[in-house]
């Protein structure tokens, strides 16, 4: 262990040198390192590399920005006290995220939203990032230029859905244009993997007051009820945001609101959409469908005249 951080202390130094060549051979061994050796990466911290690490997020190489954002997302599995208590590092990953369609590459692009996506994991963190508008913005961004990878789209989406999680950072994500942003994601993007994570996205910040009258503008309320319809081929994974969303806006918004989604022409396709979550779902999915079913029921008995009774066993079985 001695050797290890000794050897550690010697590269971490070689990343302050004058010459380029010296810390980009250094930066590259670390960045090796760190993937392959976790009982490393706490020692590298320790050895005070993330400061180095943040600064040469700005750098115009884009591989020392590469190595960089790789390294930081590798710490970031096992150190993340490391990275947030490091001052500017958010600055230097909001910088290399800020400049996605320019200066900084697609690799460490998604790094840079990777690292965050992990950072976002500790619940105490998502204040703290939300905090930082810039990286909201630089995120939505990421989803509204057509010429993103996919690879980029879905690492801001993961980061996005980290921030949202902390329910005073959704309106912050709401004047930043998430909402349209997301929507047209799911309305124009046909990869799968995509709609489901910006569906998962949708449905945290469906769950907030702003929420109501963002939907509204994008016919939000109409585009989840589609999602519902077995017609439009959705997963059930995308089914089951397109629930919790729903929820949230039912719950957040009130009897207006579930009106609304009633008036979307919330029908027999939509309904089996949810009672095929209620029944396939997750556990949480499931109590979801169930909630909605009732939600949207209002207490008649029957769903908009369609009748089926596993609707009946369903909505029975939540009041048992």
């Amino acid at each position: 262990m001695e050797v290890k951080r000794r050897t550690i202390r010697t590269l971490v130094g070689k990343l302050s040198s004058v010459s380029e060549q010296t810390r980009a051979e250094a930066l590259s061994e670390l960045r090796l390192i760190t993937k392959h050796d976790a009982e490393s990466r706490p020692l590298i911290a320790d050895a005070g590399a993330v400061p180095y690490l943040a600064e040469t997020l700005f750098s115009t190489s884009h591989a020392a920005q590469d190595d960089a954002a790789a390294t930081i997302l590798n710490l970031s599995i096992s150190c993340r006290h490391s990275l947030i208590s490091t001052r500017g590092l958010l600055d230097a990953l909001s910088h290399a995220l800020s400049h996605h369609r320019s200066s900084t590459s697609a690799a460490a692009v998604q790094s840079s939203a990777a690292a965050l996506h992990s950072l976002l994991v500790v619940d105490e963190y998502r204040p703290i990032v939300g905090s930082k508008r810039d990286i909201i913005y630089s995120l939505v961004d990421i989803l509204k230029t057509p010429s993103s990878p996919p690879r980029s789209v879905k690492d801001a989406l993961k980061a996005l859905f980290g921030i949202a999680l902390y329910p005073l950072n959704r309106g912050s994500m709401i004047e930043l244009g998430a909402v349209p942003a997301l929507f047209s994601l799911v309305v124009k993007d046909g990869r799968v993997g995509i709609v489901e994570d910006a569906t998962a996205v949708v449905a945290q910040v469906a769950g907030c007051e702003e929420g109501e009258e963002a939907f509204r503008r994008v016919s939000g309320n109409g585009v989840l009820v589609d999602l519902l319809d077995p017609a439009t081929g959705s997963s059930l994974r995308t089914k089951e945001n397109a629930v919790a969303a729903l929820l949230n806006l039912g719950r957040c918004g009130g009897e207006k609101v579930v009106r609304e989604i009633r008036e979307t022409g919330l029908g027999g396709g939509a309904v089996e959409g949810i009672a095929e979550v209620a029944e396939s779902g997750s556990a949480k999915a499931k109590a979801k469908a169930v909630a909605l079913l009732e939600m949207i029921d209002g207490g008649s008995g029957t769903l908009f005249g369609f009748q089926d009774s596993r609707f009946d066993s369903l909505l029975n079985k939540s009041s048992s």
